[in-house]
């Protein structure tokens, strides 16, 4: 009888968690230094969250590595379990379920020092070019402004291209979470004390793994990561991963600031 009560409870317990036994197949995409990118310690900083977190949660996991578009369609036709880091927008979360943040992303205004722009003269910088990687969404408030012809949005295919054409004098100014701003700066190899980063936040953005709603066990698997997720921030780790990858850009942040 014990026997076979031991054979019952194990059943049970595997019946409970067989899904933890699933490798997760996780996608993101390169590029967009230093949250994630291929060459980048661990993936990068977010790669590195989100696979802690797995691990946190006791699920298994493998990561791929696609074009942005590529891998979100892929995602959202089930070829991939989920994928990462994505705001909010009301178009996706129509069609997936978000984690609990992964990241609050702040940005800035990146401009030159002889022309430096705040987030204050944006409506008085009539015809003043700005500089979005193509796919990138704005803030309401700065798409607005594109709409109105205030502003010129060039969009090339990635921040270090914002970044090279700011230097270059080809665009006014470009719009970026503070650690891809100054990741996107140094790939110059230009002086420092040639850039202006805005002393004030535009806006604030979080940033997701989500999940395709069509998932049978997608709400399941939104909140088995958030527990792993909140685990790794109450040990402490998540604030230690995060300072190991942003240290570095903040104690080499020589560009001039305007406080607001």
């Amino acid at each position: 009888m014990k026997g076979l009560w031991s054979r019952t409870f194990l059943f049970s317990l595997a019946a409970c968690f067989g899904a933890y036994a699933t490798e997760l197949e996780l996608v993101t995409g390169d590029d967009y230094a230093p949250l994630t990118g291929r060459n980048l310690a661990g993936g990068g900083m977010l790669t590195e969250v989100v696979l802690a977190a797995l691990e946190r949660s006791g699920t298994a996991s493998s990561l791929a590595w696609q074009p942005w578009k590529r891998g979100y369609m892929m995602t959202l036709r089930g070829e991939y379990d989920a994928t990462f880091p994505y705001i909010r927008a009301n178009q996706r979360e129509q069609v997936f379920l978000y984690s609990a943040p992964l990241y609050v992303s702040q940005q800035h205004l990146f401009s030159r020092v002889e022309e430096a722009v705040e987030v204050n003269d944006l409506t008085g910088v009539s015809g003043g070019r700005l500089c979005l990687p193509l796919g990138w969404q704005l803030p309401a408030a700065v798409q607005a402004l594109v709409d109105q012809g205030v502003l010129v949005r060039h969009s090339p295919r990635g921040l270090n291209e914002c970044a090279l054409l700011l230097l270059l004098g080809r665009d006014d100014f470009f719009l970026a979470d503070l650690q891809l701003g100054l990741h996107a700066l140094q790939s110059t190899g230009a002086a420092q004390a040639r850039f202006h980063v805005s002393g004030s936040v535009l806006s604030r953005q979080t940033m997701h793994l989500i999940v395709p709603r069509s998932r049978p066990d997608a709400a399941q698997l939104i909140e088995r990561f958030d527990r792993g997720l909140q685990a790794l921030r109450e040990s402490g780790d998540y604030q230690r991963l995060i300072t190991s990858f942003t240290a570095g850009n903040l104690s080499r942040r020589r560009f001039t600031t305007t406080a607001q």
